[in-house]
């Protein structure tokens, strides 16, 4: 296969650049450093995600794997509202855009052929969707005197957790369930179910209550309201 060179490449963002008449596809980012070690191209694409655009929060990520490697940036706040569809996937090219400016792609689809120095994915994490319903005005608000990490700590097996908030059709609000063992990662709770521990950010205790953030697209505000019922309580 001939690859077509683009002229100009890198001055043009991902999203613009197109394939040519034989199916070629080369895109050379204007920030792209050959053979650059996959940590140091991650601290570069925080630096810069967090200047570009300055009233977003992003949290970078990397996989390696057999075909090769991967930068995953989580969208954790913006000013935006990421609700529509439309707002998504605009904001999601937006920031790819400006990720693969750091890479280089050669590619040829009708030749089933694909190059690049990373694959680049963006995604828009759980912690988005409860920082747009705090701004909107959360339902069930507790005061976090609690962090995650303290929590887990000071529940053990036996104490009992009540559902008393979910969203609607969840078929164990109301019920009270014992925790029969604690591990790093969940709670095992009797009848054989689990309650796996949150990132930090969707986490709220106040001693007594816990909200858990489960918010998405459809529903930003959803969420898991627990009491807290704990064995040696007087």
């Amino acid at each position: 296969m001939t690859d077509a060179t683009a002229p100009c490449a890198s001055a043009r963002l991902y999203s613009q650049t197109e394939h040519d008449d034989r199916g070629n596809f080369h895109y050379e980012g204007d920030l792209y450093r050959a053979g650059e070690a996959l940590p140091s191209l991650a601290s570069r694409i925080e630096r810069h995600l967090a200047q570009h655009f300055a009233e977003s929060t992003f949290a970078i990520r990397t996989e390696k794997f057999s075909g090769g490697r991967k930068v995953i940036a989580e969208i954790l706040d913006a000013p935006t509202d990421l609700t529509g569809r439309d707002a998504q996937n605009a904001f999601i090219v937006e920031v790819r855009d400006q990720m693969e400016r750091f890479g280089s792609t050669r590619t040829n689809p009708l030749q089933d052929f694909w190059s690049c120095s990373f694959y680049c994915e963006v995604r828009i994490a759980q912690a988005y969707w409860s920082a747009l319903a705090k701004r909107s005005g959360s339902r069930n608000p507790v005061d976090t005197v609690i962090s995650l990490a303290a929590f887990k700590k000071r529940i053990k097996a036996g104490d009992q957790l009540k559902l008393i908030d979910a969203p609607a059709g969840h078929r164990l609000l109301g019920t009270t369930r014992e925790i029969t063992k604690v591990r790093s990662g969940d709670l095992i709770l009797e009848g054989r179910s689990y309650l796996s521990f949150p990132r930090a950010s969707a986490f709220a205790c106040d001693g007594r209550l816990i909200r858990i953030a489960i918010g998405s697209e459809y529903g930003p505000d959803d969420h898991l309201l627990y009491e807290w019922i704990r064995l040696n309580a007087a």
